[in-house]
């Protein structure tokens, strides 16, 4: 029988190492290692995995590249293999990944994962067709259907309902009795919990505050 041939990309060295080591042990064959999305992409033809292994969040932005790079994996390779490990959900891409319904995928949860034979298992599984995913990714799936603001923090909604009376960070700061790299942070959080990317062209702080006052 033919072993299975597997490419990895993952930004962390000791876990891509990790799963590299332990696949070959399965009898899996590695065509390719990666740190970053990009190169994976670059190498699919040549290489000609049969699946993937990616983290969601690598290189250069740290925010969804590993996902997106498996929606464009499958329409570049459709019918080849995607396990996405990760320890975070991106819900609206993982929509779209499993949105034809042909099977062959996987997301798990990094610090969920009792061993790496159970990364194992799942590329097993997903090699035949099947679909593994954490609950915690099913509950997400699921459940996102609310408006994005009930993912803020307590200090987030604070921070945005002080922006929406007009407050800059260093007034924020002072209203809040916290610095302004902390105010910064938690700006930079409730952009991406609401899907605001700086596009160049939009105003996102106009746009959170927006979505605060039609709430």
């Amino acid at each position: 029988m033919t072993a299975l041939r597997v490419a990895v990309a993952d930004d962390s060295v000791l876990l891509r190492e990790g799963l590299v080591r332990v696949l070959i042990e399965a009898g899996v064959d590695i065509v390719g290692s990666f740190g970053d999305a990009e190169s994976l992409l670059g190498s699919l033809t040549d290489l000609a995995p049969d699946l993937l292994v990616l983290d969601v969040r690598m290189p250069p932005s740290f925010r969804d590249e590993g996902v997106r790079a498996a929606i464009r994996a499958r329409h570049l390779h459709p019918g080849i293999g995607i396990l996405l490990l990760s320890q975070y959900v991106e819900v609206a891409y993982a929509r779209e990944l499993l949105s034809d319904g042909s099977g062959g995928i996987g997301y798990l949860l990094k610090d969920r994962v009792a061993s790496l034979g159970d990364v194992k298992d799942a590329i097993e599984r997903i090699a035949s067709g099947g679909t593994v995913l954490d609950p915690e990714v099913v509950s997400q799936l699921l459940g996102r259907q609310h408006d994005p603001l009930e993912s803020l923090t307590a200090r987030e909604r604070e921070v945005l309902a002080l922006m929406a009376g007009g407050r800059t960070n260093a007034a924020i700061a002072d209203a809040l009795f916290i610095g302004t790299g902390a105010v910064e942070k938690n700006v930079t959080a409730i952009f991406q919990k609401l899907g605001l990317e700086d596009s160049g062209s939009d105003h996102r702080r106009v746009l959170a505050v927006l979505a605060w006052l039609q709430r």
